[in-house]
Formats: C-alpha cells, sequence, structure tokens
C-alpha cells in the first residue's frame, strides 16, 4: 500500500472522474439491490390477484430502475476508463521523466529492457489494478454487505445457508490465489528477459545476420517465450478452478432455497416465506456468491499487480546520484581541464578502481590525444568531464571551477561529447543536427557539416539535409554516422569537444581533413581526442597513454616515442601493418 500510494501521485486532474466512478458504483450496487426486494412484492401481489394496473404500474417502475442501474453503470464504466487511462498517462510520463534525471549510475542499476517493460506492461497492469480499484473493488463489497442484509430482511433463518456456502468460497478462493501467486510474480522478471533478448536482437541485427545466427535467435526467444507462457498457464490453470468453485457453491445455494423455501410456502401457506421472499432469495444468493467471485478476482489482480507497482515505485523512489548543487555555477569561464588526485570507481560497493591518482592539467584551446589498451579506462576518464559520474576521490575541474559545482545543464552544453557509441534518432538529418543547437540556422548546419566533412555526403542524398533517418541510423554508414554526430557535438559552439573513438568507422585522409578543420575553425575549444590509431593523435599537443586506469605517460609524439614502450610499441606496430599492406 505504501508503493501504491507513492503511484496514486499520478491521479492528479483525474481525482474528479475517479470520485464520479465511485459515487455512480454506489447508486448502481443500491438500485440493483432494491430491484429484487420490489420484484417480490410484485410476485405476491399478483399471487393475490392484484389488479393489472397496479401491476403496470410496479413494472414500469422496476423498468425505470433497471434503465437507472444500466445508465449508472454505463457512466461510470466511462468515467472509469477516463480515470485509469489518465492515470496510466501521467504515470508513464512521470517515470519517463524521472528516468531523465538518472545519471549513469542510477541508470546502471536498471537494464533499458526492464525499464520498457516498467513504462510498458507494468504501467498496464497497475491502470487496471486501477480500474479495478475505483470500479469494482467499491462494487463487490457493497453488493455482498447489502444483498447479504437484503437476505435476511427476505428470507430470514433461510438465509442462515450462507453461513456454510460463504466461509467455504471464501477458503476456496483464498488457497486458490495463494497457490497462483508465486506463478504471477515470477512472470514479470521473465518479461525483463523477453524484452532484453528482443532488444539485443534487433539492435544487433546486422551482426546476427553476419553470423547466420537466426536460428539461434529464435531459439532463445522462443525459450524465453515458452518460460513465461508455462508460468501464466500453470497460474491460469489454477485460477481457472474459481468459476467451478463459484458454481457449485450457486447450484448448491439455488438447492438449498428451492427445496427448503418450497417446503415452506407450502406447509405453512406462505406465512413464514412467500413465493416472492423465494424468488428474491435466489437473486440476492446470486448476487452474494457472484460479489465474492469479484472480490476473489480483485485479490488475484491486485497480487499481480503488487509486483508491477514495486516496480514501478523502486524507479519513481530511485534517488539522482547526481543533483545540481544550491547556487550553482551557471557560467564556464573556459575549456582548461584540472584533474586533481582523482580516483574513480562505478559503485561504492566496487572492490577495484577504475581510475588511479589521475593528475592532469590541460590549457584551454589545447588538442589531447589518448591512447591506451581495450580496458584502459580512455572513456571513464572523460566521462568525468561533463559529470557523467562523479569522482570517488579528488576533483575535476573545468574552467577553474569544480565540475560539482556547475549548474549540470551549464556545463553539459559547453561540454560537448560524442561517444564511443555513436547514436542517430528517428527523423530528418535537419532534426537530428539540431539536437545540437535547436535554433541553429541551415548556414550553421551547414557550416558544421562541411567541418565534420559531412556536407558533401549529405549533399548526395535526394532529400539533401531533408533525408529521413531511419531508427538508429540504419540507413547511413557507420562512418557518415560518426560524421553526422560530429557536427551535432559542434553546433553546440562548445568550449570542450571530446571525441570517444568516434572517428574509427573514417578512413585515414577524412581523418586528417576533420582534425585540421578543428585546428582552423575551433582554436579556443578545448579538443579530446580518443583514438586506436597514432595517425589520429600525432600532432596533438599533448598526448596520454593510458595503461591500467592510470596515466602511464604523457607528451608530443616525439617525446613519447623517445621515452615510453608502450607508445612506441603501437606506433611500431601500426606502421609496421601499413607497410606490409602496401
Amino acid at each position: 500500500m505504501k508503493n501504491f500510494r507513492k503511484l496514486l501521485g499520478s491521479v492528479r486532474e483525474f481525482k474528479t472522474p475517479a470520485i464520479v466512478t465511485i459515487v455512480l458504483i454506489v447508486l448502481e450496487v443500491f438500485i440493483e439491490v432494491v430491484i429484487p426486494f420490489l420484484t417480490a412484492d410484485m410476485v405476491n401481489a399478483i399471487k393475490d390477484g392484484a389488479a393489472l394496473g397496479g401491476v403496470l404500474k410496479t413494472g414500469l417502475f422496476l423498468v425505470l430502475l433497471a434503465v437507472l442501474s444500466l445508465s449508472c453503470g454505463a457512466a461510470a464504466g466511462y468515467e472509469g476508463s477516463k480515470a485509469s487511462s489518465g492515470f496510466a498517462r501521467n504515470l508513464r510520463h512521470d517515470i519517463y521523466c524521472k528516468v531523465q534525471e538518472f545519471s549513469f549510475e542510477n541508470i546502471d542499476r536498471f537494464s533499458s529492457a526492464s525499464l520498457v517493460t516498467r513504462m510498458t506492461t507494468d504501467v498496464s497492469n497497475v491502470q487496471m489494478a486501477f480500474m479495478m480499484l475505483i470500479r469494482i473493488a467499491i462494487r463487490a463489497p457493497l453488493m455482498f454487505l447489502f444483498a447479504i442484509v437484503m437476505a435476511y430482511l427476505m428470507g430470514g433463518a433461510l438465509a442462515t445457508t450462507f453461513v456454510i456456502l460463504v466461509p467455504l468460497l471464501v477458503f476456496g478462493l483464498v488457497m486458490i490465489t495463494r497457490k497462483a501467486m508465486p506463478a504471477f510474480r515470477s512472470v514479470f522478471r521473465k518479461y525483463d528477459k523477453l524484452n532484453e533478448s528482443i532488444e539485443e536482437n534487433v539492435r544487433a541485427m546486422r551482426v546476427v545476420k553476419g553470423f547466420a545466427r537466426e536460428e539461434y535467435e529464435k531459439e532463445k526467444f522462443g525459450t524465453a517465450s515458452r518460460n513465461i507462457c508455462k508460468d501464466f498457464t500453470y497460474a491460469e490453470r489454477i485460477v481457472a478452478l474459481n468459476s467451478p468453485l463459484m458454481q457449485l457453491c450457486l447450484y448448491c445455494n439455488m438447492l438449498f432455497v428451492l427445496s427448503i423455501g418450497s417446503k415452506l410456502i407450502i406447509s405453512n401457506r406462505g406465512a413464514t416465506i412467500d413465493v416472492g421472499q423465494l424468488s428474491a432469495m435466489l437473486t440476492y444468493g446470486f448476487q452474494i456468491l457472484m460479489s465474492l467471485m469479484m472480490i476473489s478476482m480483485i485479490y488475484v489482480m491486485l497480487t499481480i499487480s503488487a509486483e508491477s507497482i514495486k516496480r514501478l515505485a523502486e524507479v519513481l523512489a530511485e534517488v539522482p546520484t547526481l543533483v545540481d548543487p544550491e547556487n550553482a555555477v551557471c557560467e564556464v569561464a573556459d575549456g582548461s581541464i584540472d584533474f586533481e588526485d582523482v580516483s574513480f570507481k562505478y559503485s561504492a560497493d566496487a572492490k577495484n578502481y577504475a581510475l588511479y591518482d589521475v593528475d592532469l592539467h590541460i590549457p584551454s584551446g589545447a588538442t589531447v590525444g589518448i591512447l591506451g589498451g581495450t580496458g584502459s579506462s580512455k572513456s571513464t576518464l572523460v566521462q568525468l568531464i561533463p559529470r557523467l559520474y562523479d569522482v570517488s576521490e579528488g576533483s575535476v575541474k573545468v574552467g577553474g571551477r569544480d565540475v560539482r559545482e556547475y549548474d549540470l545543464e551549464t556545463l553539459r552544453n559547453k561540454v560537448a561529447v560524442v561517444l564511443q557509441k555513436n547514436l542517430l534518432f528517428s527523423g530528418t538529418i535537419r532534426d537530428n543536427l539540431r539536437w545540437g543547437d535547436p535554433d541553429a540556422t541551415d548556414e550553421e548546419m551547414e557550416a558544421a557539416c562541411r567541418l565534420a566533412q559531412a556536407d558533401e555526403f549529405i549533399r548526395s542524398f535526394p532529400d539533401g539535409y531533408d533525408t529521413k533517418i531511419e531508427q538508429g541510423g540504419s540507413n547511413v554508414s557507420g562512418g557518415q554516422k560518426q560524421r553526422l554526430c560530429i557536427a551535432r557535438a559542434l553546433l553546440k559552439k562548445p568550449k570542450i569537444l571530446i571525441l570517444d573513438d568516434s572517428t574509427s568507422a573514417v578512413d585515414t585522409h577524412t581523418d586528417a581533413l576533420i582534425r585540421a578543420g578543428f585546428r582552423s575553425y575551433i582554436p579556443e575549444t578545448t579538443k579530446i581526442i580518443i583514438a586506436q590509431r597514432v595517425a589520429s593523435v600525432q600532432d596533438a599537443d599533448m598526448i596520454l597513454v593510458m595503461d591500467n586506469g592510470r596515466i602511464a605517460a604523457s607528451g608530443t609524439h616525439e617525446q613519447l616515442l623517445a621515452s615510453n614502450a608502450i607508445y612506441r610499441e603501437i606506433y611500431e606496430q601500426q606502421n609496421k601493418g601499413g607497410e606490409e599492406n602496401e
């Protein structure tokens, strides 16, 4: 309930439809309980030889009540669907906005597949639970209580049948739901695995086809799907026992009421109970047992939704690890960067540090190259500059101020990062470029694309800058994607530009043209280039050699050739490879 109350904050402007739904349900139940009472009086009146006019008058009144009850039910359905759909919309919006506030550290705690499941399947389950709470969860208990009272008023001692049947039915329903719940709970974890399988397959479709692994992926997906189906089938088979149990109790009630009631009518000549009361008892018995059936459905649905509620509450309760400080600095003076005794690990519980004792000072406008083997923490180093993570020890300064003192939006607007995994969004090339600057003019976009060596291939497309980019940029090559991402970063007019192995898919000539453009057009911007090729960084003002989370050496190309064995080995291997290829 604590978690559910946390989610109820998303109801907001849909409180009124929810309250109206409850009022309409109460009115509908009251009318439905009154109808059998009036029907019993009409049956007794007919039996006693009442005039046709009186019978018709009572009949018309019953029709009016039935229409009113139907209208209340229909209106409750409309208002309830509006309230539950609006609640789901707000909840999905709140979770999405919350995820946007997450740092990389927060996102690392949830897989992307799990977040997708939570915002789709889990929200749908909670929406259904909310709908049941404002409709069936109000209707069923009220109907049960009202029908019990009316049954005793109409049938007296004959209503004692419910003393036996109700506990029996309640016991059976509780046992059924308790048996089914573990299977329902396990399904949601398996949904995460299913979505993860789909996400990986779609993203890596070229790899799957390149290695002819379609059958393997089909089998992996089929296994995940079968596991979900197995759990759901098991749970549904158990829950399906609700219906025969309900029917058994219903027919036992009918048999008891008809046999004992008929005997009382014949033996007492209607003095204790009459035909009208007997028919009403049958109706109230049906209402009572159906109410219990609905209560059991609510219990099942809420128990299923409890896991979804918990998973959604986890996202909403997650505290972003990176927040703006009080009196945040909103101006970045220049592109200077200082690492002072920096050590970093990805979580407080991690045993090993990803970076150790980093001391680094980069003047504004300098070009810095970073080389190192896989796992040497090159990307980790540069991710601390725009404060994608916070340092564990020491401090990182930009423009002479600790990055933790800056307003996050200000800092990240002045630090443009082209990450190792380039990503384009669905839309036109122009739409993607405007991620860098929503107000960029056509001339500014073209200038940035010329600098990134992208203008020529863009103009070769029939639609030019209005060319449609498919999801993930699947209709452009890796090199074209990289150049578009670089142009997008340049439109931010950053004081620091970080290229995290972002020219690996372009040829050396194009790479050289991009770097030459940087020197000519953005001389005051600090440029950090992570690369695998020595040729991409050898003309940098400073080259860092990373090894096992440390800066093993720094200097110019000539200095490192003379003094550092790692750099010299990389250089010689790449040059030797080039000579052999020639």
